[in-house]
């Protein structure tokens, strides 16, 4: 491309907003390129790659454009009133209406094969303009919060180190580049920047420039020797570290249940023979401290189950406590669920009596052992108010595989 000189077509409120370049009519990476400018009146112009001369100018136009300028192909802009819209000359094909000022377009392909715009707004949303189809669906990979308001942003391509990165330009007169949502560097300006461009200037393959809002252009060439390390220059864990996860707390249910499995694997898993010696009794499988705890400040109640016994007798022991700082518990109901083709209980609802705040109250009860199959199940138990079907806590008693049975 040549070198000339091209003066604004009106005194300086017309001064150029930003820059783009397009095509003449092929997409190779060396073929003949138009320039792109966008006035900051909103207007939009292509210039001849030769003669600088006006090829065609729209009107009330953009914050943004970029475009493939050929026989028919459009020019698809960004408003500062928030529409988006695409036309050849000055006839408009398509217009879309934004939820915010647009900071960034990127457009592919060609008008009468297939196109896809991008559009980046100032209040974080994205959208994807595809023929005939408006799309605002997506999957977000992760967040990143700025720390002012977004004026501009670009691609960082540096092909000799397979490099990418996002290039954000803020209102507080910084440039933030981001690796996938780590920031990289930081770079301060004396002005507000309102458009960036990354890529080859002269002999210079990485070459970054920048205007600013008061007219000011800034170059800044990278050096070759240059590495960037894809890491995040804050100190410290990431942020999102910080952030604590909604996860359920590990009841001592939980816990003592994880512990018996564990510590009692082998026993639990393997095979039962019933014509074989009968095992020694393992205490630890009998007992399950069951403490389940309501989550209600109405009935703070705390409740553990102990199983003694090898069968087909098993005395089950419930230790209820009210856990108020001076209010009792009346008018309870504790109900047993059990399979009753293996179990039977003498008791499996009755009234459980007055709970004064800080005693613990021990509830008895025997489970007898029905079946011949030498298998064991879980007893639901319990505790509701009279009058409401919602429990006040539950709890699961794994009961033990009865040994007296299969002695006998």
């Amino acid at each position: 491309m040549g070198t000339g000189e091209l003066s604004c077509p009106s005194p300086c409120p017309d001064c150029h907003h930003l820059h783009e370049h397009a095509e003449e009519n092929m997409a190779d990476e060396d073929a003949v390129s138009c320039l792109v400018i966008g006035m900051e009146s909103a207007d939009v112009l292509i210039l001849d790659p030769e003669a600088f001369t006006i090829l065609v100018k729209v009107s009330g136009v953009p914050e943004v454009a970029a475009s493939q300028h050929q026989a028919r192909d459009p020019i698809s802009y960004i408003a500062r009133s928030h529409g988006c819209g695409a036309a050849p000359a000055l006839h408009l094909l398509l217009q879309m209406t934004l939820s915010s000022v647009p900071a960034f377009l990127d457009v592919m392909g060609q008008f009468d094969v297939e196109y896809w715009v991008t559009v980046a707004c100032r209040d974080g949303s994205t959208y994807i303009l595809l023929p005939d189809l408006f799309l605002l669906q997506g999957k977000k990979l992760w967040t990143v919060y700025l720390p002012a308001p977004l004026m501009t942003m670009s691609l960082l391509d540096q092909k000799s180190h397979s490099f990418q990165a996002v290039m954000v330009g803020l209102a507080n007169q910084e440039v933030h580049m981001y690796w996938d949502k780590n920031l990289v560097d930081v770079i301060r300006t004396q002005d507000v920047v309102t458009s960036i461009c990354f890529g080859r200037y002269g002999h210079e393959e990485n070459t970054l420039i920048m205007t600013t809002k008061g007219g000011g252009l800034i170059i800044k060439i990278l050096k070759r020797t240059a590495v960037f390390e894809e890491k995040d220059t804050l100190l410290g864990p990431p942020v999102a570290q910080s952030i604590r996860l909604s996860v359920p707390k590990k009841t001592r249910l939980y816990v003592d249940e994880t512990l018996r499995e564990r510590e009692n694997a082998v026993g639990d898993h393997a095979p039962r023979v019933p014509d074989g010696p009968v095992p020694a009794v393992d205490v630890k499988a009998l007992e399950s401290s069951l403490v389940p705890v309501t989550s209600t400040l109405q009935e703070p109640l705390k409740m553990n189950a102990v199983v003694q016994g090898i069968g087909p007798t098993f005395k089950l022991t419930l230790h209820i406590q009210n856990t108020s700082a001076g209010r009792p518990s009346i008018n309870l109901l504790v109900s047993f669920l059990y399979d009753q083709s293996l179990y039977a209980m003498k008791r499996a609802f009755f009234k459980a009596p007055m709970l004064v705040p800080g005693l613990n109250y021990p509830i008895e009860n025997f489970v007898e052992y029905l079946s011949n199959k030498g298998i064991s199940d879980i007893i639901k138990v319990s505790v509701l108010r009279e009058g409401q079907s919602m429990p006040l806590l539950t709890a699961h008693i794994n009961m033990p595989v009865s040994e007296g049975l299969v002695a006998a």
